[in-house]
Order: C-alpha cells, then structure tokens, then sequence
C-alpha cells in the first residue's frame, strides 16, 4: 500500500511530461561482489579483540555525556551507569544488536536508482564535510550553496557513483540554522538519487525526516528507509548528545544511520593496529546496540573511519598500510556481528589533486572493495586530509570507481570467456585482432576510462599536452553545462519550496 502511496505523489500529467523531455544519465547499479574479501585475521586474533572489547565496555564503560535519557535507557536495558559513565555487562551489547537487519534497501525518489545497503553489495557515496572547496581556475576557498549544488548535479551525472551523498561541501555563506534546509532541498530536486540527512542538530535531523515526507510520502517514510545518515562517535568512547540525539530521531523513524568512531590513530586510539581494532569495536558496539534500544530493528551500519597520524607534524595520513590493517580486520568484525559495513573513500592528505593524491586515493579505494565495505561515503572528491572538496578530484575519483565495479564481477568462466574457439581459429603465429571472437567482444571486453588520455604523443602534445587535472576541469564545465533537472511532480516541489521558505522565516539567521 505504502508504495502504491508513493507512486501516486511522484505521478501526475505534468510530471510524465517532463520525464519524457529530461535527459536521462546512464548509472551503473550498486555492486554486488563476486569476489572474496580479504580476511586478514585468524581465528584466535578476532576473538582476542572481541573479547577485550567486552571488557572495555564491561569495566572500563562510555560516556553519555548531557543525555539523561540516553543513561535511563541503559539502566533499564541492565548497564551500571554511574554519572555519565555506562558500563555495559558483557554480552548484552551483542544481544540488543541482534535485532538490527542485515541488510536494508535505502529507496531513492527513482525507483531504479534504489540501493541495498548489506551482504555482497557496495553502494558508493561522494565526498562529505569539507568546508573548502578547490578547482583549478578559482584555487581553495570556502564553499558556497553554488558549490555545493554544482557538486550534486556532478554527483547526479557520474555514472559510477549510487548515492548523492550528504554534505558534499559546508555551505558557508548559508547561516548554520539553516543550510541543512537548502542542502537536503538540493539532493532532492537535483538529483533522484538517495541521500543523506542532516545530523548538525536533533531538530534538523526531525526536519530531513518531514522533507522526506513531503517528497516521498509521511506514510511511505514510516515504513521504508529514505535515508541513511552519518552518527560520529567522540573517540575515544563518549557518545555526545548532538550526535545521539540525531541518532534518535532517525532510528524512531525506521531512517538508516552509520555509527562511526572517528579516529586518528595515535591521537584517538592506541598506535597499534590490534589496540585500535578493540577500541573501534568496543565504540561500535555501544553505538549499535544503543540505536536497537531507542527502536528494535532500527537499520544501522556498523563504521570505520581510521587513519594514522603523522608523528612528526600531528597531521592525518592516508592510504598507508596501518589504514588498510584496519580496514581489513573491521570488516571481519562487522560481518561477525551480521551487519552491513562502512569505511575507505578516497583518501588522501594532498594539497592537490596531483601524484600523491593519486597513489594514496588508490590504495584506500581497493582496500574498501576487498575489506567487504557495503557503504563506502567519501568514494570521490576528497582532498586534503577531508578539509577540501575538489571538483577536479570528484570527476577524477568518480571515473575510477569504474575499476572497482569491474574487479568486483570476478573472472568469468562460460563457454564465450574460455575462448577455445578463438585459440584455435588463431594457432600458433597469428593475432587476435581480428578473429570472431575478438569481433563479438571487443565492445565490452575492458573497461576504458572517460577521462584519462590515452593517444600517442603526437596526437596528445598536439591537444596541448594536458595532464589529467586538466582533462578533470574539461570534464567538470562539460558535465555541467550538460545537467539537466530530473523530473519530479511539481506540487512536490511546490510543497518542498514552501517547508524550506517557512522553516527559514520561522527564526533569526545564526552562524554559530
């Protein structure tokens, strides 16, 4: 019934009218992996770290700070709470998880753009939080609500991206009360994809959920995931009430969140791989089983955001071999515990979208593939340790993402993939070139970048020998300049417009 509801508020003549005269953008599905994960650890280290995070929970505890609510619930579900401190008797994290799905379909206002988020599949997400943006013509700067809206029609037109995202850059000339309004209204009317709420406050995360309704339907929200948002723990071990009060409000409306502790290693978690593992567990579980408490069943992600630290400069490194330890082994645990898994992106600590950018962007992108990642936010446009937002970066991470959905299909192995037929027809001395086979399946027999050059010197210097930042700038005015709106019911869009204009009016601006 809930999604006969929906469709009749996405109908209407006017809409199908402006369906039929959209441009439509090619997106590739979600992935499903047909390949195994990397498993890193052995039996005996996944129940040392899963055994010494019960004891951090049981004797060590975390905090709930300026939540009176949060410390009842826990005393009534059987934790010790002591002030704001909650211990938690081992074992009863892991029971109170078991009630969280496995996997859960997130629906977007396309149909055919809808995610599962769970089990083999990887749903990727763009770049969230930077409040600097950067391109090649107008260098690093603070983001506006231009750019944030430039990087969601990007977003919307990248063909191997699944999921607009949520805060792709900080709006900084839109005061902090109320750029959450023109954030969400941008996902929804720029793009059909899913994406994120707003997590800044407990009253925005109530105010994605009512623009939620008015797009899909208040019954449609009630019973289906339309969103899946970001929860960051306070590493180490505190739970702070703006965060969990968000957690709150979208576990009570059956809305998806990823708990995530976020953590620099060395500075928020111990320097050694197996030390931070436990903290990331123990973190986990706390923040899971909290989420079954407020609603049993409530979709959640079990998260991983780790990095190292630069001992030297204090500065965050990325793409390094500690990062990927930790990667691997969180996914181990996550799928331990039955759920879906977040972490990796795009990650890099360079100014630019240069070399160095490129070697360590690589490496945190294939140890998300091969770790079991189910949700990977972050997966195009990050630069600078997370501080910036570049264009260039997004359209060059966005086409890369290609690799991954190509590597995760497996070796094929059917009659046409054996190409015995092709072997013979060639013999010893000759070449494939232009054998049937080759004829049959040159098409679709490797995947081929959109963006990076491939022609002979002589063609390339005669193009004026640009280097891949610049095919990225050519590629981002194109893409731009091709975006068109997708269809949506204009007395939705009416209706969105007026919550935003109301919800603006209704208070002062503040920029704290």
């Amino acid at each position: 019934m809930a999604e006969a509801a929906r469709r009749t508020r996405g109908g209407g003549g006017a809409a199908r009218r402006a369906e039929r005269s959209a441009v439509s953008f090619e997106t590739a599905k979600y992935i499903e992996r047909n390949i195994p994960n990397f498993e890193i650890l052995n039996e005996e280290a996944l129940e040392i770290i899963e055994r010494n995070a019960e004891t951090i929970l049981e004797e060590i505890g975390v905090n709930f700070p300026d939540n009176p609510r949060a410390l009842e619930r826990w005393r009534e579900a059987g934790a010790d709470v002591q002030g704001e401190r909650v211990r938690i008797p081992r074992g009863l994290a892991r029971e109170l998880i078991k009630t969280a799905p496995s996997s859960y379909t997130q629906h977007a206002r396309n149909p055919d753009r809808n995610v599962v988020v769970g089990g083999k599949s990887l749903v990727l997400a763009p770049v969230y939080g930077p409040p600097f943006v950067r391109d090649a013509a107008g260098g690093r700067r603070y983001a506006t609500m231009e750019d944030f809206r430039k990087f969601v029609k990007l977003g919307y037109m990248s063909k191997w991206l699944h999921h607009s995202g949520g805060t792709v850059c900080e709006p900084t000339d839109v005061p902090v009360n109320k750029r959450h309004l023109d954030m969400l209204h941008a996902h929804m009317t720029l793009s059909d994809k899913p994406f994120m709420g707003s997590v800044t406050e407990p009253s925005r995360a109530q105010d994605s959920v009512e623009m939620c309704g008015v797009l899909f339907g208040k019954e449609f929200v009630q019973q289906n995931t339309v969103m899946t948002s970001l929860i960051n723990i306070n590493s180490p071990m505190t739970f702070d009430d703006v965060m969990m009060g968000a957690l709150e409000v979208y576990a009570q409306n059956n809305q998806a969140c990823i708990i995530s502790p976020f953590i620099v290693g060395g500075a928020m978690a111990p320097v050694s791989v197996a030390g931070t593992l436990t903290q990331v567990l123990a973190e986990s579980l706390a923040g899971l089983a909290y989420s079954q408490l407020i609603k049993p069943g409530a979709p959640v992600i079990m998260g991983a955001f780790v990095t190292s630290i630069d001992m030297n400069s204090g500065a965050p490194t990325f793409g390094t071999p500690e990062a990927a330890h930790i990667t691997y082994g969180a996914g181990q645990l996550a799928r331990r515990l039955n759920l879906p898994y977040r972490s990796a992106g795009s990650f890099c600590g360079s100014k630019l979208p240069d070399a160095q950018a490129a070697y360590e962007t690589s490496n945190s992108l294939n140890m998300g593939l091969l770790s079991g990642v189910n949700f990977m936010l972050h997966a195009c446009g990050w630069l600078e340790g997370g501080l910036v937002s570049s264009f260039e970066k997004f359209v060059m991470d966005a086409d890369q993402l290609g690799t991954l959905h190509h590597l995760a299909q497996g070796i094929a192995i059917d009659e046409n993939a054996q190409a015995m037929d092709a072997i013979r027809e060639v013999g010893p001395g000759g070449h494939y070139l232009g054998c049937e086979h080759t004829q049959a399946n040159f098409k679709k027999a490797f995947w081929k970048s959109d963006l990076l050059d491939y022609k002979p010197f002589e063609t390339w210097e005669d193009e004026g020998g640009r280097d891949t930042q610049a095919l990225a700038s050519l590629r981002v005015e194109k893409m731009l300049n091709n975006y068109q709106q997708p269809a949506l019911d204009p007395a939705i869009a009416e209706a969105l417009d007026a919550f935003v204009a109301e919800k603006k009016a209704a208070e002062p601006d503040s920029f704290m």
